[in-house]
């Protein structure tokens, strides 16, 4: 059977991208991908990719383990250069006295994550994309339809406005948590809704942060505050993500600067002195949505189109990074073995691989949001579990490996 292309991937977002890459590394570029892309990307630049600071630069936090398998995938250099280093994680509670402080050079690490740039993250995966001889792109277009046949997949490709036949023998879909192409394959998806939405806007302070994140629960919904390297004016800088009833978000998103600051500062404190600054506020509703199968013959699901989690706990990238590892790993054996990577066999082990993995990092997400949601008798318990944690490292240290993508059993990408 001859194929246009061995995997097609809807959507070069980081997931798509980061598993093209994946793919194509550890397969020494003997497989031919298609990355298949709704928004015009970045074209290849001869002297690399380019950083182009932005105080409202949305973020991402990279696990310890993720760092492992962008180091895999020989990007980690590039991008090491424009991110910040985690080295310290706090938790507390508003209102109680009870909170948890870990940090990196207890467990003997380099740090417990890196906050970086989305911009900066996608840049330096598509220019390492580039570099790749077996990886095509075609943006901006979409895949209209997905046909499953005896041997390999159909799929129809619309490249704007025209129409275009691939054959292939596995597609991956990541097109993101509301995934038309997911639906279109009947796959069900269970839908939990938070009744809450992120707001999301960088902000400053009076005093440097030290490399620490925040984790704050408060009686409206937790917050988190991600350390970023210092403003264009030399201020210090976090990302924010504080997550609320949908009434207050709206608001908080009308408010204008100085109210907005004044409520950031009565929830959070002054742990990082007096908030000076806010940039472009967006916000989402947040919901839990996990896809009901992630394989078929000949396709895959990915990324937030299988699992999209609540962002406070940062897990969502990562677990899907590990994910891309694993793929390409079983991906890489079969190509070598010359079996088909389309073959329901090799697509059900990656997904058993992985399903202890992503059903332990789901709940871990899950519940850290919701244990600190509850009312009742839970302020109490949740304030001596903080305070049980703080005094036990072996508490403090499963969190902590759980946290950064360290546990057992994670995957770590491809031995190159």
């Amino acid at each position: 059977m001859t194929f246009d292309y061995d995997v097609v991937i809807a959507g070069g977002g980081m997931v798509g991208a980061s598993l093209a890459l994946a793919l194509s590394r550890a397969c020494e570029q003997s497989v031919k991908v298609l990355v298949v892309e709704s928004f015009p990307l970045p074209t290849a630049n001869s002297s690399g990719p380019v950083y182009r600071p932005s105080f409202d630069a949305r973020s991402t936090a990279l696990s310890l383990g993720s760092r492992t398998i962008l180091e895999q995938l020989q990007v980690w250099p590039a991008l090491a250069e424009h991110v910040y280093a985690i080295d310290t994680i706090h938790v507390s509670e508003k209102g109680r006295l009870g909170s948890a402080l870990m940090n990196a050079a207890e467990m003997a690490w380099p740090s417990l994550g890196y906050v970086v740039e989305n911009a900066w993250l996608g840049n330096v995966l598509l220019a390492a994309l580039h570099e790749q001889n077996n990886v095509d792109f075609c943006c901006p277009a979409s895949v209209k339809s997905i046909n499953p046949e005896s041997q390999g997949v159909s799929i129809s490709m619309d490249t704007e406005g025209e129409l275009r036949q691939l054959k292939t023998q596995l597609v991956v879909i990541a097109d993101g948590a509301q995934s038309a192409l997911r639906q279109q394959l009947g796959i069900e998806a269970s839908v939990d809704d938070y009744q809450q939405t992120a707001v999301i806007a960088n902000v400053c302070f009076s005093k440097p942060h030290q490399g620490i994140a925040f984790e704050r629960f408060t009686g409206t919904g937790p917050m988190a505050l991600l350390p970023l390297a210092d403003s264009d004016r030399g201020e210090p800088r976090a990302a924010l993500v504080w997550t609320n009833n949908h009434d207050v978000a709206e608001q908080l998103c009308a408010d204008d600067d100085a109210i907005f600051l004044q409520k950031l500062q009565q929830c959070f404190g002054h742990r990082l002195g007096e908030f000076t600054r806010v940039g472009e506020r967006a916000s989402y509703p947040l919901m839990l949505i996990e896809a009901q199968e992630q394989c078929r013959a000949g396709v895959v699901v990915m990324g937030n189109a299988a699992h999209s989690l609540h962002p406070v706990a940062g897990q969502g990238f990562n677990l899907a990074l590990r994910d891309c590892a694993r793929l390409a790993e079983l991906l890489t054996t079969a190509k070598k073995a010359g079996n088909g990577l389309g073959d329901l066999g090799l697509l059900q082990r990656y997904v058993s691989l992985q399903a202890d993995d992503q059903t332990k990092t789901i709940a871990f997400s899950d519940q850290l949001t919701r244990v600190f949601s509850l009312g009742g008798p839970m302020p109490l318990l949740r304030s001596l579990g903080l305070v049980a944690m703080d005094i036990s490292p072996l508490l403090r240290h499963s969190f902590v490996r759980r946290a950064a993508g360290m546990h057992d059993g994670a995957a770590t990408g491809v031995q190159l």
